[in-house]
């Protein structure tokens, strides 16, 4: 049975989560009607979500196509939606990439595009360069998520690979006006990078695409290399004409998730510290690095706290464990405090799927260690195997909340000297 205050830290991230739902964040953003035609088309986790709350709000005809991931879709109108694969593209999102420059491509100066993108934007929007198949992408999609590769280096890398990211789409759109509304899942808020930006100019280049896959040893064939060889594969850039009526607005972020969650800690009595909205690096390691200043804010102070944390991590898979880089970031914490009383933590991804499995994430408490111990589990071992779920599902831990329909990436949340827990 979960805790008092483990459900204290879910009731927490629900409101991270909530504060980054479209039904509450996208209104204020809409832009004013066109004379002519409204297409909406977008591409992400939260894409559906973000089209029914358009539709709701928008006081002119429209129509449109966005694509989402499997089971994060939404009932609109007047909005197609089609759901696709993720992380791992597939066929279906190679098809309403084409489809979505069908859709933009006739339009003139007096319409408007409405792009809704979010997170997993890259993965569902995918739609090969010339000469490149999509079984080539897959594969590359496949070993960036093993190899640890930032997310800043893995879209670098698609974006130099695709037809219609890295600011591409924004070509077929003009010269309609262009409006893209975004839910950041990346630290900086970077919009070139969110969905690899597909109506954003990008300052990446070719030559640092290809050392992505040299940094990481990715080996991929004679099309991959040709084309990043040539100047085709370059991406459009700052003061490129195409983005002359383009604009991209971030509508929520992982900072605003962390201030509704420490406005909710402090309305009950509890300070917080935020450790930043923009945290990377190996997800064990940075759990290890959190553990140890948990310690030394517990032995420092008598008083409650909550220790906040935003961003996206990675794991360097070796092993062929379950897993996700919230799970992983847990256990390495859980190790490191070593049943330390009074700690308790959850991370999990706001999107509500911790890399492929049904979790969102998990939570630990003093006694996790003690508990796994003692139904012969070895939290060393499972984390050397990257087999963090599997641990956490054995003692019943894990956070499941099935899709958010939003996404601003991890939430974590660390709780030092237990609280008074509020009703």
């Amino acid at each position: 049975m979960m805790s008092r205050e483990s459900g204290y830290l879910t009731k927490l991230f629900d409101e991270a989560v909530a504060a980054a739902s479209p039904s509450q964040c996208l209104l204020p953003f809409l832009p004013e009607p066109p004379t002519g035609h409204t297409v909406v088309v977008g591409a992400g986790k939260a894409a559906a979500s973000m089209a029914q709350s358009a539709e709701r709000c928008w006081t002119a005809g429209l129509s449109g196509l966005v694509v989402t991931r499997y089971g994060h879709g939404a009932q609109c109108r007047h909005i197609e939606v089609l759901e696709a694969a993720h992380p791992v593209p597939d066929a279906t999102g190679a098809r309403a990439a084409q489809r979505l420059i069908d859709l933009v491509s006739p339009l003139g100066a007096d319409d408007l595009v409405i792009a809704l993108m979010s997170g997993g934007g890259s993965a569902l929007l995918t739609l090969p360069a010339p000469g490149i198949s999509l079984r080539e992408k897959q594969d590359i999609n496949r070993a960036l998520l093993k190899s640890g590769a930032s997310i800043s280096e893995m879209n670098c890398l698609r974006k130099h690979l695709s037809a219609i990211k890295g600011g591409r789409l924004a070509g077929y759109c003009a010269p309609a006006r262009v409006a893209c509304l975004m839910i950041s899942d990346v630290p900086g808020d970077d919009p070139s990078t969110i969905a690899s930006g597909p109506t954003a100019p990008d300052i990446t280049t070719r030559r640092e695409a290809s050392m992505v896959l040299q940094r990481y040893g990715i080996d991929v064939g004679a099309a991959v290399r040709a084309h990043l060889e040539s100047e085709r594969s370059e991406t459009p850039k700052p003061g490129d004409p195409i983005f002359a009526r383009v604009t991209n607005t971030i509508i929520a972020s992982a900072s605003g998730s962390l201030e509704q969650a420490a406005r909710y800690a402090l309305r009950h009595g509890v300070e917080s510290i935020n450790l930043g909205d923009d945290l990377e690096g190996e997800a064990r390691v940075l759990g290890q690095s959190h553990a140890r200043q948990a310690m030394a804010l517990s032995r420092a102070r008598s008083k409650p706290l909550l220790i906040l944390s935003g961003g996206e991590t990675t794991v360097t898979v070796k092993r062929n464990g379950r897993g996700g880089r919230n799970v992983e970031y847990l256990l390495g914490l859980a190790i490191e405090l070593n049943a330390m009383p009074g700690v308790y933590a959850l991370a999990a991804d706001t999107d509500g799927i911790d890399g492929t499995q049904d979790n969102a994430g998990a939570v630990i408490s003093p006694s996790t260690l003690a508990r796994a111990r003692a139904a012969g589990l070895d939290p060393s071992g499972y984390l050397e195997n990257n087999d963090a779920y599997s641990f956490f599902e054995n003692l019943g831990d894990l956070l499941i909340t099935g899709p958010t329909l939003t996404n601003v990436n991890d939430f974590r949340a660390i709780l030092i000297n237990a609280m008074p827990v509020p009703d």
